[in-house]
């Protein structure tokens, strides 16, 4: 099928040092030009992030350190792609909450502005949960091959997700591939301690804002400007961030349990 285009539709697939837009770089950018006959055109280039990629982000695109270290950083290539974009509209996979912020900030990082109040914009991700849906009506429809009647009621749904759960390890247990072709990484089995591992939690807090670090020690924020700074040693040096937080934020009362246990740690030796 030929795309009807009035004018190009630029495909944009970012990878990046993570997934902060405010504090990650761009270390690949590929954009697919698909012009309005058909024609195509793809610019593909490794980024110099000028930070350091953590490792096991790097296990997860394949680019190291030593890979970009002679690459041009986005300074350097930000004109070539601002005049390549220039008459395009814009498309991607989860593009509209990923990789167009993304590319949005790292031009703002050097002083260009990325006009798209002219472009449209097309993810493809919004297509495919628009017209598939995966919510438990789908699933059960999927897994069980029965319409769900009276969806919504507890009782209802709890049932046809227990008949789903049956039906997915009766589908995929000692399968080594997902639909992609990839590796199961964490193989299916009719066993709970294994099948738990594929749902990750944050029992400290289960919003979010407070994490253990990788040595499951230290406790780190998870939010704002000390994101990945102790909750420790923040307070030591700015106690005022207690206050805000425990007294006039909204932080859910699992957050300030936590905190409140790491202000009296702190008071406890003082």
């Amino acid at each position: 099928m030929k795309l009807h285009l009035l004018k190009p539709l630029a495909f944009i697939d970012l990878e990046a040092t993570g997934l902060d837009i405010t504090k990650d770089r761009i270390v690949q950018i590929a954009i697919l030009k698909v012009f309005p006959d058909g024609r195509e055109e793809l610019k593909n280039q490794i980024i110099n992030p000028t930070i350091p990629i953590p490792a096991e982000v790097s296990m997860v695109h394949g680019i190291y350190d030593d890979d970009v270290k002679d690459a041009p950083t986005f300074a350097d290539v930000a004109g070539e792609y601002l005049h390549f974009l220039d008459d395009s509209d814009l498309a991607g996979f989860n593009s509209n909450r990923f990789d167009i912020p993304m590319l949005v900030e790292e031009f703002l990082r050097v002083g260009i502005c990325l006009k798209l109040s002219d472009k449209r914009l097309v993810d493809v991700q919004a297509i495919f949960h628009t017209m598939e849906r995966r919510n438990l009506k789908a699933a059960y429809k999927f897994y069980c091959g029965q319409e769900l009647e009276g969806a919504h009621d507890a009782a209802v749904d709890i049932r046809a997700t227990y008949e789903v759960l049956k039906a997915q390890l009766e589908r995929y247990e000692n399968v080594e591939n997902i639909n992609d072709g990839s590796p199961v990484t964490v193989p299916i089995k009719n066993d709970v301690s294994i099948l738990s591992q594929l749902t990750k939690f944050n029992f400290l807090d289960p919003t979010g804002k407070v994490i253990y670090d990788e040595e499951q020690k230290a406790i780190l924020f998870n939010f704002g400007k000390y994101k990945g700074k102790t909750v420790l040693e923040v307070f030591a040096k700015d106690p005022g961030y207690y206050d805000w937080m425990m007294n006039k934020a909204n932080f859910s009362l699992s957050t300030k349990k936590v905190i409140s246990r790491a202000w009296k740690a702190i008071h406890s030796h003082s």
